[in-house]
């Protein structure tokens, strides 16, 4: 499966620890996430969390609701993502960051590997979900 990549950065208001603590805790990616609507079957090992996300596509009046494994790794300055979708789409959505006077700058780095019927579509779905995380960031933790 070929892998794309991309990343985007960003400014926060915030130091770092506090935005890795919301970005450790899964219940934070319900509306941060714009497919995800639950979670569930959260374990919690030292500094890994694993859970599984209920992502819900619609096309009309009809909706289906994808369930994917997802580990959230902690670490100084950076939390990684990994995500087990069915249909073999794997992502690691990694992000980084560093002081930055009151706040912090950021970077999220999303590796995506997706079978080639999938890929388009799991690529369209990643950026979109990468540019709602970015905006539901910005506006939990303005920089002012």
């Amino acid at each position: 499966m070929p892998l794309d990549n991309f990343s985007t950065t960003f400014r926060l208001g915030a130091p770092p620890a506090p935005v890795i603590a919301f970005l450790n805790d899964p219940h934070s990616y319900i509306g941060l996430a714009p497919l995800v609507v639950a979670v569930r079957d959260i374990r919690v090992t030292g500094d890994e969390t694993r859970y599984v996300s209920v992502e819900r596509f619609r096309l009309g009046p009809f909706h289906w609701d994808n369930a994917i494994d997802v580990t959230i790794q902690v670490a100084p300055g950076r939390v990684v993502n990994t995500v087990r979708s069915p249909g073999w789409v794997r992502l690691t959505a990694t992000v980084t960051l560093t002081e930055a006077g009151d706040g912090c700058d950021g970077t999220e780095t999303i590796e995506l590997r997706a079978p080639w019927f999938l890929r388009a579509f799991a690529l369209r779905k990643a950026r979109e979900a990468q540019t709602a995380r970015v905006a539901g960031l910005t506006a939990r933790f303005p920089v002012l």
